[in-house]
């Protein structure tokens, strides 16, 4: 292990990687040095078409008012996407460029694991599993190689399975590498349907359940559990929350149950 822990952050839909930032901040202060968060923008830049009218993505409303405001006036704060999914949620549309983007951050770059929330989840899952079968997509080569080594683990708060040909082919019929899925007990944004299909082609997961909904929690509990987990995220680190289930990879994609939710 590396004396610092590097962490690949994917923000959620209509954030990007400075407001994700400051919404994780009680979550980066407790961090302490020898973990390093690296947040990084979707290419996607969205208007206020796409805001507006889904209840299923987390819009400006959510924001603070600062944020909103800033947001408004402030180009570096875009809302930004990794994808827009269309009206039936069978294609995630610029998918393909998201991936680029990555690939050339991880050409780059050397990160223990990747953290994501929500439509960064779905990403940081999708990536963790590219990283396994890198020729599944080969426009994410490099000189027919993987542009990095596989992740130590996933993070997915309120994640869930991007809908695309292109994920479908990624996922096959499960990925390996140890994620946490961080599910929230109210989240009304990504529901349990949603959260089972994620769950379902991972075939290495922890389960924890937090009291809220739909944003990453943080009270001190949770960060105290953060710090520990991202340390070292192979040794058992004692639950936060309301429930705690381990799936090991025995050949079984059936996901635990969630009647917790």
């Amino acid at each position: 292990m590396s004396a610092t822990r590097k962490i690949l952050m994917l923000h959620g839909y209509s954030q990007n990687g400075d407001i994700f930032s400051k919404r994780v901040g009680a979550l980066r202060k407790a961090m302490g040095k020898d973990i390093e968060m690296v947040f990084i923008d979707a290419p996607i830049i969205l208007q206020p078409i796409d805001l507006d009218g889904d209840p299923s993505n987390v819009s400006l409303n959510s924001f603070g008012a600062s944020e909103a405001n800033a947001a408004s006036s402030d180009p570096a704060l875009t809302p930004r996407a990794w994808w827009k999914a269309n009206p039936e949620r069978t294609t995630a549309h610029g998918l393909e460029e998201s991936l680029m983007v990555l690939r050339d951050v991880l050409t780059r770059d050397r990160f223990d694991g990747v953290f994501g929330f929500s439509q960064g989840a779905a990403m940081a899952a999708l990536l963790a599993a590219l990283l396994e079968k890198p020729h599944a997509y080969e426009p994410f080569l490099l000189g027919g190689e993987a542009p990095h080594p596989r992740f130590q683990f996933c993070v997915a708060v309120s994640g869930f399975k991007v809908s695309d040909p292109i994920s479908d082919k990624i996922f096959g019929g499960s990925y390996e590498t140890p994620t946490l899925h961080v599910i929230g007990k109210t989240d009304v944004i990504v529901v349990e349907e949603r959260s089972k299909a994620l769950l379902s082609v991972s075939a290495n997961a922890r389960v924890e359940v937090h009291e809220g909904g739909h944003f990453v929690p943080s009270q001190a509990k949770w960060r105290v559990f953060w710090r520990e987990y991202l340390r070292d995220p192979s040794e058992h680190v004692p639950s936060p929350g309301l429930v705690s289930k381990s799936q090991t990879n025995s050949g079984m994609n059936t996901p635990p149950a969630l009647d917790y939710l």
